[in-house]
């Protein structure tokens, strides 16, 4: 499988594997000085600022919310805002794992209780301020994510405020206008890249928030249109970004009468992108890179390996490989960015999607102590932590697929390669690996990660091994459903990740 360079990169990963699956080694050969893709964001996870858990109140509307867990896990995980030592720990880990590109969530109920009456100085709101601090000085870009606007003053009649569409776009868009303004002219905050006024709505697979019950109501479009033409007038340049359906939904040019008005395309994902899979994310990147727009996979998991309550499937090893599995996926198609779901989450509302412990869900109190959730942590790591924002992905190519194993090879800006490799397997496959391009001085350290590796409590992520003289072949060996990551960078356990 050979991977092409146009103006516009398109690389189908997809139906091109070896007749013979059972195959035990993989003859891989990278350019390292032919860039084929370069994102245009980075690698992160989601971080609520939304911290309430609000009574939901059903009992007084005709159209009333799912009852169960209507807000999913995009509220709670984080640590008291008196706790400042948790705090620094939490921002230690996000430092350590080098997320560059954080899903910031919040609702406008967050700061426009009533209307035309601003709040800024609420506990969710310093939550959000907490957050995007933290982005800020460490150079992380934000995907700022109104996940719903629940607010009564804007909603139908009978219609939960947490499902109901808004009553006056106006109100709606000027709303968040003054919002953006807040945080980019009076805190002057430049990390917010991109802003999505709404988490999943119709027009993909599911999403339920935009009723406007007996009433007919505006279209996500006329609200897109209203949003846009909004940011023109009051000089906001930050990017829309939209659809933000679920889960991989495929592609149909039919239902986007929305383009114009957004500068960045999202989408999620929570099957697991198998190799059939590809061609539906392919063909999103396709269309927004010929629209000269980025594409990102805003959210993504493996719901397939659990969820729901206090679920552990989305943090073990195996959602690891999976989320790997993803990127991978993405990385090599040309996608722009990438958000897990999610980095910070109280572990007992639909799943433990954590990448770090901050929650006791047995006593239901947030610990003093925020600790890394082993598998999902080292295993997201790998991704996150060699992986700079703006990186460039390299050619490579090999003469047959694996199934199961995945490769990528990318670049960061400041010139250090990264190969990465998932092994889904429960066999060993070896790698013989030939790289040009790179000045032979240069020295090549190895990672790797498996859930037996990650459940030592004496675990630490430090290179294995070093080579160097990368005119010749080398061989790698990918133990059985694992991760592994060559890179030129030496990154000890002590040593913070990559952000540029």
């Amino acid at each position: 499988m050979k991977h092409l360079a146009t103006i516009i990169f398109i690389v189908l990963f997809v139906n091109h594997h070896s007749a013979n699956s059972q195959e035990k080694s993989l003859n891989l050969r990278v350019d390292a000085s032919m860039v084929l893709q370069q994102m245009k964001g980075g690698i992160g996870a989601s971080w609520h600022a939304l911290v309430k858990d609000i009574p939901l109140g059903n009992e007084k509307y005709n159209y009333p919310a799912i009852s169960a867990c209507p807000r999913g896990s995009a509220f709670a995980g984080n640590p008291p805002l008196s706790d400042t030592a948790a705090w620094n720990q939490l921002y230690y880990h996000a430092r350590w794992l080098g997320l560059n590109f954080v899903r910031v969530e919040l609702s406008q109920g967050m700061y426009e209780p009533e209307r035309n009456i601003f709040d800024w100085n609420n506990e969710e709101m310093n939550v959000l301020y907490k957050i995007l601090d933290w982005c800020e000085s460490n150079h992380a870009d934000v995907f700022l994510q109104q996940m719903w606007g629940h607010v009564a003053w804007n909603s139908f009649p009978g219609v939960h405020p947490l499902i109901s569409s808004p009553k006056s776009l106006d109100d709606f868009a000027n709303g968040i206008a003054t919002f953006l303004k807040h945080l980019t002219v009076t805190r002057k905050y430049t990390c917010i890249k991109y802003f999505c006024m709404t988490n999943e709505p119709p027009g993909g697979p599911w999403g339920s928030w935009w009723s406007s019950g007996d009433n007919v109501g505006p279209s996500i479009t006329d609200a897109w249109k209203k949003l846009h033409e909004t940011f023109i007038a009051q000089g906001i340049k930050i990017p829309i970004s939209g659809p933000d359906w679920t889960s991989l939904p495929p592609f149909d040019a039919s239902k986007i009468d929305f383009d114009e008005y957004l500068g960045s395309y999202d989408i999620h994902s929570y099957d697991g992108i198998s190799n059939k899979d590809e061609s539906k994310l392919n063909d999103w990147i396709q269309w927004a890179h010929q629209h000269n727009k980025p594409l990102f996979l805003s959210e993504f998991g493996n719901m397939s390996l659990g969820w729901g309550g206090s679920n552990p499937g989305p943090k073990s090893f195996a959602a690891a490989l999976s989320n790997a599995s993803d990127v991978i996926s993405g990385i090599n198609l040309g996608a722009d960015g990438f958000n897990r779901w999610s980095f910070t989450n109280r572990g007992d509302l639909d799943g433990q999607w954590q990448l770090v412990c901050t929650y006791d869900t047995e006593k239901k109190a947030y610990r003093s102590n925020v600790i890394p959730e082993n598998a999902a942590y080292y295993g997201f790591a790998m991704l996150s932590r060699f992986m700079g924002k703006y990186a460039s992905m390299l050619s490579w190519e090999t003469d047959y697929c694996i199934d199961g194993v995945k490769p990528t090879v990318i670049r960061n800006r400041d010139g250090n390669i990264v190969l990465l490799f998932v092994n889904n397997r429960k066999n060993a496959v070896d790698v013989n690996l030939t790289i040009k391009g790179v000045p032979a001085e240069k020295i090549f350290q190895l990672y790797q990660v498996t859930d037996e590796l990650v459940a030592k409590p004496s675990f630490r992520l430090d290179p294995l091994r070093k080579v160097s003289g990368l005119d010749k072949s080398q061989v790698i060996t990918l133990l059985p459903e694992s991760l592994t990551v060559f890179t030129t960078y030496c990154l000890n356990q002590d040593d913070l990740g990559v952000i540029e």
